[in-house]
């Protein structure tokens, strides 16, 4: 059959995203994979360079997303497919432009871990994010703030003449557009994935992209790559480097034989050529190759402990089979950013396909025959040649316009293309597009100025980059623009004039709770914490004398604001001010497991530890739990030296 690329729908069991946290994200970026400076100095200066620049302080522009919850209900979830009569791809464009599934047809096997359920949990930058299939993630060390947001997708001439599907969207932690192109020639085994990043702006931008890969685990599945050491990473937060396949008797390599989730990141050599193989007791799984710019190559293992195989439990259902990643950056490790200069690109090429290899030589104790053999096998189905030339043949098809739409994605592209006059060949980014979200800010650049929000409501989405930051400074001081300054003053580091900004807008606020939110968080993050909890009282107070309904944004606020204040006043040690917190909050929301272990925090700073054990005794989930917290343990220690119950065990590295 001719490659075909058409709509369909992949019903899953789904819980819900639920609405945005309406309160901007100023506390300092929560995420697990940062390395002390103290532990630099052994790294290649290269490594040591890229480590350090320009890391993320928070997640500004982006929204927090943490309404979702654990119930599934069956769900109908736009995808496309791409097919040829060798492979079927699925792609879900409403949730980052994830690879859902990559089937090979004339085997009949499923190349991919694909998730039964879509289940949200707390490990993207902005927290819900998924496991399973191919993720894109581009911004900063972690997973997407896109891993659950839609991308703009449509057909597109693909370099053979037949059709390819286009993703693209606008990244706006490092706000630079993308785009991911996929393409599936007549008749191969292989899918050939090009992907162009691009920095339109007049400064240099930190780029970071790590394809993500999640394959089926097995006791004798086995990764390959093309490599004798690894860098490791483990939630100790240390990077060291280790030989692979493994040190001693313990074989890396098989993900099943570690103890605890940890990360390897291979040391290809220079010259080499780039791949990583997933393959299992048959020698039959995925391999994935690059053109050589995507340098990087990556292990990450859930392990054998009972903490891996909780969270394994945790994101998706129990009984199914585990999984593993493998993956692909344009850097040595996770943790490194890598600068774009102005009016320049990235650019490579993917592919994605079956491999098959004699077991013998995949699982003997030989590593370089068990890598050459998979090598050889991989150099039989697709030359290294024919990827390269692969690439030259969609790099001139990356600038075609898009065709038919498929799916659409935010507006914000629409709005910095309109405020930049940019011209993105191949990536439009229609004004039809601009929606709510982007209708203050249109003002902002069109009138100079906010408009009065016409009724009560949590405030809209702030933005931070510099051209915006002086639109606001221009601005006439009002108390939203006030409000909007200060988050991007406080983005930009200036934490004074943040402040300041803050206490300009209070003093003529019609509403208080969101300016006095913000000065709480400054408070709290000075120190001050008796101040921070005096602000977060009459922050919460505000709010429930505006509140105007039980809708979501009133909801989603309460819920954040009510959270924040409890902890802050837990901090200071006024468990009643605490209390009369809880009591302001909706039953609905006190039911949910993060403030099931508010309560049983709550009660130990009472005095009540039966009560609070009870709470543990009752169950509850914490749907929101951050990858690597140890929140649970620690509370749980607070009430017994018991063993914590298995549960509740998601412990992600060892006691120290």
């Amino acid at each position: 059959m001719a490659t075909t690329v058409r709509r369909a729908v992949l019903t899953l069991p789904a819980a819900p995203l639920g609405p945005e946290n309406p309160l901007p994200a100023l506390r300092p970026l929560d995420e697990m994979h940062v390395v002390d400076d103290r532990d630099r100095s052994g790294l290649p200066r290269d490594m040591a360079r890229q480590i350090g620049y320009e890391p993320l302080a928070t997640v500004l522009p982006v929204r927090i997303l943490d309404g979702y919850g654990r119930d599934r209900v069956p769900s109908g979830l736009d995808a496309v497919v791409i097919e040829n009569d060798r492979l079927r791809a699925t792609v879900l464009p409403g949730l980052g432009g994830r690879i859902h599934s990559l089937h090979h047809k004339p085997t009949g096997r499923e190349l991919l871990y694909t998730n039964p359920v879509l289940q949200p949990a707390d490990f993207a930058l902005n927290g819900a994010w998924f496991s399973g299939g191919i993720e894109w993630n581009i911004g900063a060390t972690g997973h997407t703030t896109l891993s659950c947001a839609p991308v703009h997708a449509a057909r597109v001439p693909a370099p053979d003449g037949g059709e390819m599907l286009r993703l693209w969207e606008w990244e706006r932690l490092r706000d630079l557009p993308f785009q991911v192109d996929l393409w599936l020639p007549e008749d191969s085994d292989f899918l050939h994935v090009g992907v162009r990043i691009r920095n339109p702006h007049e400064h240099t931008a930190p780029v970071y992209w790590w394809s993500n890969i999640a394959v089926p685990e097995g006791e004798r599945t086995r990764v390959l790559a093309p490599a004798d050491e690894a860098w490791h990473f483990g939630y100790e937060r240390t990077l060291t480097r280790v030989p692979v396949p493994g040190a001693g008797s313990v074989d890396r390599t098989y993900p099943l034989r570690g103890d605890f989730p940890a990360d390897y990141f291979y040391e290809v050599p220079e010259g080499a050529r780039r791949w990583i193989a997933s393959l299992d007791e048959d020698g039959h799984g995925l391999v994935q190759t690059s053109t050589d710019l995507l340098r990087g190559r990556k292990l990450f293992l859930w392990g054998s402990g009972p903490g891996g195989r909780r969270w394994q439990e945790w994101l998706t259902e129990p009984g199914t089979v585990g999984y593993a990643e493998i993956q692909a950056g344009l850097a040595r490790t996770q943790l490194e950013h890598i600068p774009l200069e102005p009016g320049a690109d990235f650019s490579w090429l993917e592919s994605y396909g079956p491999l098959s290899a004699d077991p013998r030589a995949v699982h003997g104790d030989d590593w370089s025959a068990a890598r050459a053999e998979t090598e050889r096998r991989l150099a039989e189905a697709l030359p290294r040649a024919d990827v390269d030339a692969a690439y030259a043949a969609w790099r001139p098809c990356a600038d075609n316009e898009p065709g038919e739409p498929l799916a659409t994605g935010s507006g914000w592209g629409a709005l910095e293309v309109r405020r930049g006059k940019y011209k993105l060949p191949g990536t439009p980014f229609a004004e039809s597009t601009l929606g709510e979200q982007q209708a203050p800010w249109l003002e902002l650049l069109d009138l100079g100025s906010f408009s009065e929000p016409g009724r009560a409501a949590p405030p809209g989405p702030s933005l931070v980059s510099p051209h915006w930051r002086d639109m606001l400074e221009t601005a006439s001081a009002e108390p939203l623009t006030e409000y909007h300054l200060g988050v991007a003053q406080w983005h930009a580091g200036d934490r004074a004039q943040a402040v300041r900004s803050w206490e300009r807008g209070l003093a003529l606020a019609p509403s208080r709770w969101p300016l006095l939110r913000c000065l709480a968080v400054a408070a709290g993050e000075g120190g001050q914490r008796d101040r921070a909890a005096d602000l977060y009282t009459e922050a919460f107070d505000d709010l429930c004398a505006e509140r105007r309904d039980d809708g979501d944004a009133w909801t989603s606020a309460t819920a954040a604001l009510g959270r924040e204040a409890m902890e802050a006043l837990l901090a200071a040690g006024r468990p009643e001010a605490a209390r009369t917190v809880w009591a302001g909050l909706c039953a609905a929301v006190r039911q949910r497991g993060r403030f099931r272990l508010l309560e049983a925090r709550l009660l130990i700073a009472e005095g009540d530890r039966a009560a609070a054990r009870a709470v543990f005794s009752e169950g509850f989930e914490v749907a929101d739990l951050r990858e690597g917290a140890e929140i649970l343990d620690e509370v749980w220690a607070e009430l017994t030296d018991e063993p914590l119950p298995d549960r509740y065990n998601f412990r992600m590295r060892p006691r120290t």
